[in-house]
Order: structure tokens, then sequence, then C-alpha cells
């Protein structure tokens, strides 16, 4: 898809803001839900939890905006929103129950060693990463997001009740319906911000359902500042070395997102530059554990929308960052978004996931599929795939194990990576040269400017 907009260009404010809030949308649900969860299982006060989700909020926009602007050698300079990671949630959980928040903190901040020294060594790791290797981690990253976006368009866990009722699944078809139409019809500001105006609708018809309950904005304070240090630190060695093993799964998984948002955003992800990328990981999730909050990593709901809309800018994300910081400042705008439900979200996200799919088969059909390379593909999509979709099966496994392979990008990512050392193939596949970092893309020719449409 041709974008409206390249990693280097700016669209005016106004243009900004609208797209910005589309991805903050997409990735809020994620960013409070971990500290929520977590939170939860370990019975912490009320007080505790709503510090950790606004240390959530505010971190994952500092991040967020670190990430995409860049800070001397931290940041990858792509259009990555950064949040709490789900990958953390059951080995955080383990260690809040023998050691409390403090232990979780100490330990996070003591195992993100890991990644930050990790990501000195990502220059070698991208050659591990040729088009075979990265279309299928790419299509796997889209395929596991399916089940997720799924259960948010049917509203409710499943097993449920109301899963899957009728109400849930109109509003959520209405959101895709609206979402496809304005993108391959609309054009200017209805084209790329057609997904935050097709949860705009769904919203409406949630309101009109009796469907949203507003009484969170009317409970949530005005301000809330976050404090450093909120507990004190201690660093069990145990935890921190649970925590850095999980680490290191993350970097597997954020090579991944990095990846798929070099596809879509039609930027070539250079070793130096996802070696930035990694270290932004890193220190963001030190920065997490000093301001009271899980680990982070980036969003792969995310990489979605830059491929549906075609809006690649990095300056837009770095707005959508701040937006976070504000909504970790503001409980009450939080508590709107908070407001927003599922099936909502699930009819923008399933179209988001699918677009992800679709970048990986783009790549991957760039790709000569021969007997070597189909041999790839199918195994390690089926290996990531079944830890999806039956984690049991690795429950009988040691720990060590179940915490490394019971993410299926991580799996699939790792079953490819190691065929493909394995089975050298006579010629090999042409390598992605290290470019200069700051060549900016040539403007399609064909594509009118964002202006011009806005003007007709």
């Amino acid at each position: 898809m041709k974008s409206f907009y390249e990693i280097e260009d700016r669209p005016p404010l106004g243009t900004s803001l609208v797209l910005a809030l589309q991805h903050m949308l997409a990735a809020f649900g994620a960013i409070i839900a971990v500290p929520l969860v977590v939170g939860g299982v370990l019975g912490l006060p009320e007080s505790t939890m709503v510090s950790i989700v606004s240390a959530a909020l505010l971190v994952s926009g500092i991040i967020t905006i670190v990430q995409c602007l860049g800070l001397g050698p931290v940041g990858i300079r792509m259009p990555c929103v950064m949040g709490t990671s789900f990958t953390f949630v059951a080995v955080a959980i383990a260690i809040g129950q023998e050691h409390g928040l403090s232990g979780i903190l100490g330990s996070a901040l003591g195992g993100s060693l890991v990644m930050i020294i990790g990501s000195q060594f990502m220059v070698q790791v991208r050659k591990l990463f040729p088009p075979i290797v990265s279309g299928t981690v790419i299509l796997m990253i889209g395929v596991s997001l399916v089940p997720v976006g799924t259960d948010w368009f049917a509203g409710a866990l499943p097993g449920s009740a109301e899963y899957g009722a009728l109400p849930h699944l109109m509003i959520g078809l209405l959101v895709a319906v609206v979402v496809i139409t304005l993108n391959r019809k609309g054009s200017g500001l209805f084209k790329t911000g057609a997904i935050v105006i097709g949860m705009a609708a769904g919203y409406l018809l949630s309101v009109l359902m009796g469907d949203v309950n507003f009484a969170p904005i009317s409970e949530a304070a005005f301000i809330r500042i976050p404090s450093l240090l909120p507990v004190d630190l201690t660093f069990p060695i145990t935890g921190v070395i649970s925590m850095g093993i999980v680490y290191l799964v993350t970097i597997m998984e954020s090579t991944g997102d990095f990846l798929a948002l070099s596809e879509v955003s039609h930027c070539k992800l250079t070793g130096k530059r996802l070696s930035r990328g990694i270290l932004c990981d890193g220190v963001g999730s030190a920065l997490a554990a000093v301001f009271g909050t899980t680990p982070f990593s980036s969003f792969s709901q995310n990489v979605g929308i830059v491929a549906i809309t075609g809006v690649a800018s990095r300056f837009v994300v770095a707005l959508t960052g701040a937006l976070l910081m504000i909504a970790g400042l503001f409980p009450k705008l939080a508590a709107l978004i908070v407001t927003v439900p599922q099936p909502v979200l699930g009819g923008a996200s399933i179209i988001m996931f699918g677009m992800i799919i679709a970048a990986g088969i783009k790549m991957l059909s760039r790709v000569d599929l021969n007997e070597r390379n189909s041999v790839i593909v199918a195994v390690s999509i089926t290996a990531g795939l079944a830890v999806t979709t039956r984690p049991d099966i690795l429950s009988n496994l040691p720990s060590f194990f179940q915490v490394s392979l019971s993410s299926g990008i991580t799996t699939g990512a790792l079953v490819a990576v190691l065929l493909n050392q394995l089975f050298k193939q006579d010629s090999p596949e042409p390598q992605e040269m290290e470019e200069p970092e700051q060549v900016k893309a040539e403007p399609v020719n064909n594509q009118p400017s964002f202006n011009t449409e806005l003007a007709s």
C-alpha cells in the first residue's frame, strides 16, 4: 500500500492529532491491562494499582517519543508505539507471590541489563533474518494476534455467556465495515483516519445500545503525578535470572515487530537501527521499574495501523507518545478511553492484524518458495501456531523452555532461524545491505499529496 506520509514527513498538527489518536486507541487497552492483571492476581491495594497504571501510561509515552525521534544512540527512529508487555505477566506474578511488588520491580530493573547489553549484538543478529526468515516471522506475528482480535470482537472471554453475543458482533461488524469502506473509497483524512472514524461510529452505537459505562470517568481523579521509586526495590537472584530469560524472549519478539514495521513503512531495518531499537526497549523497561510499573516492549498491533492507513510518519506516532503521557497525568482522560467497549477495538483490530499477515505474505512473495524455503515456512508457522493454540504442550518441559517457547512469535522465529542456518542453500539469498540511516524515501510520484486531496 502506497504511503500518504513517509517516515520523515510531518503532517499538519490537526491531521497528526487524529492519526495519533487511532494509534493511542489501539494500544491503550493493552498498556493498562498488564499492570491490572498482575496487580489483581497479587491483590495489591487500589491506590497502588492506580499508581502502576498511571506510571505505565506516562512511561509508555516517554519511551514511544524516544523510540520514534531518537535520543543519541537510543531509539529506532521509526513509527513504533511502546507499552507494557504481556510476555512478562507470568514471571512477574511468580516473583510477586514470593517477593511482592518490590521484588518484581527490582528483578525487572536488574534483568533489563540483558536487553541493554544484548542490543550491542543486533548487527550480527540482523544477519540471521534474510527475507525468508523475516517474512515468516512477520506472518507469524499477524497470525498470533488474530485470536486476540477475535476475542475483542466477541466482546468477552471465551466460554462466557456474553461471548459472541449478537450486539457485540453488530458493533464489531459496523466498525470493520466503516474502516474497510473508508480505506478503499475514502480520500484524505477520511482514508488515513479510517480506524479512528470507524471506532467512533462503533462507540456511538455502543452508547445508543447502553453498552458504555461512564462511571470510571466520574470516579477518576483530575490529575496524578507518578513518583520515582514508589516502593523500595529488592533484587532476588532467582527473580533477576527469570526476568533476564524473558528479556531474551522479548528481544526476539521486538526484532519481529521491527521487521514488520520496516516492511509496511518501506524503511530499511539495518543492524544499527535494530540495535538502537532494542536498546530503547531495555532502557524503557529500566525506566518503567524506576517509576514502579512492569517492563516494556514494542506493540505489534500498531504495525497494522501503519499498514492499513499508509501513514508511516514517525512524528505522528511521537505525538501518540505525548497523548499517552497526558493520559498518565490526567486519569479522567485515561478513564474515557477505558470506556471504549471491546467489540469496538475488535472490529478495527481484526483488520489491522490481517494487514500484518498480508505484509508477511508480501515479503515471502519476493522469495523463491522452492522446496527448501517452503519447508522453513511450513515448519516455522506450524511450530508457532502449536504453542499459541495449545500452550499445554509445553507443560512438562523445564521452566526455562516453558518461558522461552511460550510465545508463538518467538518459537516460530527460532525455528525459522535454525532451519535457515541448518539447511544452507547453494545460492544464498541476497542479504539486505546496510544503508545510511537518514536517507529519506523518495515520494511516490503517482500518489497525490495529502494536502492536495484535502484541498480538493
